[in-house]
């Protein structure tokens, strides 16, 4: 799913080990999709949040469709789903469209 952001990155399954797993601060990635309407709803609360934190948390976007084996890898199910990774481990975990105050706290993890 293409975004506006500057902040945001396009994670792949071929960038996925190096820009999330290797990042040297914490990644909040979100597992998308074109077609996934609460998805689209959810972009532009990740785009500013994106803008809030940087230099703090990374943040990344990734489409299913093109990328089916990272989204297998972590067992995500249903889109949008919103996963913390920090020092290479996920330290929690959002399902759904959630509103910014939710996402905020799951930052609070990191």
């Amino acid at each position: 799913m293409a975004t506006t952001s500057e902040n945001l990155v396009e994670i792949t399954d071929a960038n996925f080990e190096e820009q999330v797993l290797g990042s040297s601060t914490p990644f909040l990635l979100d597992f998308s999709a074109e077609w996934c309407g609460p998805c689209k709803a959810l972009a532009p609360t990740i785009a500013e949040l994106a803008s809030e934190y940087n230099g703090r948390i990374r943040f990344g976007t990734l489409d299913c469709d093109a990328n089916p084996q990272t989204p297998t890898r972590f067992q995500v199910r249903g889109m949008p789903t919103l996963l913390l990774f920090s020092g290479g481990q996920v330290v929690g975990q959002l399902m759904g469209a959630q509103p910014k105050p939710k996402i905020v706290e799951l930052l609070s993890k990191a």
